[in-house]
């Protein structure tokens, strides 16, 4: 429980109010608002919650001023260079890096669950061949209720982990599947003697006419975008969960709403939003006429995959995403390639700007990943059921600890209404 030591005195005219403040193991203090409406009559007002906190967790912290991110206290650079993301999905699951017994036990347990019920194949074909892999993976993902009846009581400890574990373990099916038939290709079922990574790249690319091998640097890469992806803290997919979760929903239920919440292009589809940009720009030489149109204040346009709302100085991910990107752009070429053209131009000449560089404008993991995997030879389609497979851990170890939160109530929103005070109803004939 956080410290309580410390108290605020809030003035309303002439009315003084004591209330708590928490004080965390790292971050700001935090003023206790919890019984101000009861005491005071009033609400607070906050538009996009920027400076509420509406839960305490111990999962993921953010200190977007120092470009730090960190996991149960762990830094993300360090474990996207030591660690995997399988290694990651437990310790944000439960709390601390596992010995090698329990880390090989773990990933044969998400190994054991990567396939999904086959009657749930009869489903995906409900679907045009031309839906986005997006609405493809909110139906099919809140539609596993339907096929796993064993993992849906949200009081049995047993259940929760059952569901917890089916999610990690059949979302890259879930996910290639949606890519599979969109492209009109047949489903390739996922491989227990491939790792996570591999696994979900051999079910995107392969086909039964001939052999696959993956390529050991791309499953790197890969994995580091699902490590990097794997949790934010309280993001608007990840607050979506939550509030789902709060009205005792099913937990297949909830995280297909934080997939819904991810889809939007300021959230999810940001990478997908930077390679369109990309694609916009075209040729290297219109490069600078962009980045003068970014830099007019009279202009609105901005350069997608640059700067992070969060993170005042640098996106602590992006630095070891843009290493795996010279890696794959160094594997595969990007000499006939004129978008990867233009992203690695248009990162340099964007470094070299001092105006950039006082604005803290640097490129993010948005702007890296959505490189990565456009020489993977994904479509930007597929950018954001990326992010939702990579963030579903995220999204499950939060929804798991605000279940065992003995404050959990349902989330309750207040607002500033504005709109016509009381007025009597006006029949039909005399208006």
């Amino acid at each position: 429980m956080a410290d309580t030591a410390k108290t605020a005195t809030l003035k309303i005219g002439d009315n003084s109010y004591e209330l708590p403040v928490h004080s965390p193991s790292v971050g700001p203090d935090v003023v206790d608002i919890r019984k101000l409406y009861g005491q005071a009559g009033v609400f607070t007002y906050d538009p996009g919650f920027t400076s509420t906190a509406a839960c305490d967790s111990t999962i993921t912290f953010i200190d977007g001023d120092k470009g730090e991110l960190l996991h149960r206290g762990y830094p993300i650079d360090q474990l996207a260079a030591k660690s995997h993301y399988l290694e990651v999905c437990y310790l944000l699951l439960y709390g601390e890096l596992p010995s090698a017994p329990t880390l090989e036990k773990f990933e044969a347990l998400i190994t054991n669950h990567t396939m999904i019920h086959e009657q749930m194949h009869m489903f995906f074909r409900g679907f045009r061949r031309d839906a986005h892999p997006m609405a493809t993976m909110v139906g099919v993902v809140g539609a596993m209720s339907a096929f796993y009846h064993d993992s849906t009581d949200i009081n049995d400890e047993h259940q929760r982990e059952v569901a917890s574990i089916r999610l990690i373990a059949k979302m890259p099916t879930i996910a290639a599947m949606a890519y599979k038939y969109s492209i009109g290709q047949p489903f390739v079922y996922p491989r227990n003697d491939l790792d996570y990574a591999s696994n979900f790249l051999h079910m995107c690319f392969s086909v039964p006419a001939e052999e696959y091998n993956v390529n050991p640097v791309l499953a790197r890469a890969m994995d580091r975008i699902f490590t990097l992806h794997a949790d934010h803290e309280q993001n608007a997919s990840t607050s979506t969960v939550r509030l789902a979760s709060s009205s005792g929903a099913n937990p297949f239920a909830c995280i297909a709403a934080g997939i819904a919440c991810l889809w939007g292009p300021a959230h999810g589809g940001a990478n997908q939003a930077c390679l369109e940009m990309l694609k916009e720009i075209g040729t290297v030489d219109r490069i600078p006429e962009f980045i003068a149109r970014a830099k007019d204040k009279n202009d609105s346009y901005r350069l997608m995959g640059f700067g992070h709302r969060v993170y005042k100085n640098f996106d602590p991910r992006a630095t070891v995403l843009k290493q795996s990107a010279d890696e794959v752009l160094d594997l595969l070429g990007v000499e006939n390639n004129p978008i990867l053209q233009v992203a690695k131009e248009l990162e340099r000449q964007a470094l070299a700007d001092p105006y950039f560089a006082d604005k803290k404008l640097f490129p993010n993991v948005d702007f890296y990943s959505g490189i990565i995997l456009e020489a993977m030879g994904f479509p930007t389609s597929m950018f954001t059921p990326i992010f939702a497979m990579s963030r579903t851990v995220g999204w499950v170890s939060q929804w798991k600890e605000q279940l065992a939160d003995p404050q959990l109530k349902i989330g309750r929103p207040r607002q500033l209404y504005l709109g016509e005070t009381m007025r009597d109803y006006v029949d039909i004939e005399d208006r």
